[in-house]
């Protein structure tokens, strides 16, 4: 988008696993030379949510990634991002135990409200 700044190039070029809070430091430093507001906790956790889906309907994302009780306290606001948490257990192996699904019945409801939730119209304003 043609926005440079030195501390974007040093976030570009930090290794895939520094420690995330150096990642964050440099990514809220980056976001601030550019005069970038980062959306509130929630809304940024909603865009999260729908990356997630959009991962995982591109077949990205692996079934441990999305068995996580990570998303459990997430405050969804649209009936599209409750079907696809709701989906969303604990851990892989509480799939039947906590949904009442084995796990092919599982993939086809997520895959659909995925689907769902990736066509829904964006969450809020673009930061």
């Amino acid at each position: 988008m043609g926005m440079d700044t030195p501390t974007l190039c040093e976030l570009a070029g930090l290794p895939r696993h520094a420690d995330p809070r150096d990642i964050r430091d440099t990514f809220e430093q980056a976001l601030e030379e550019l005069g970038i507001t980062p959306p509130e906790h929630h809304l940024a956790r909603r865009y999260a949510l729908r990356r997630l889906a959009t991962r995982f309907t591109a077949g990205e994302v692996d079934l441990a990634e999305l068995a996580s009780d990570e998303w459990a306290e997430i405050e969804v606001k649209t009936a599209e991002e409750h079907a696809f948490v709701a989906l969303l257990p604990p851990c892989a192996c509480c799939i039947e135990y906590t949904l009442r699904l084995d796990e092919a019945e599982w993939k086809v409801q997520l895959q659909i409200a995925a689907c769902i939730l990736v066509s829904h119209p964006n969450v809020g304003p673009r930061f």
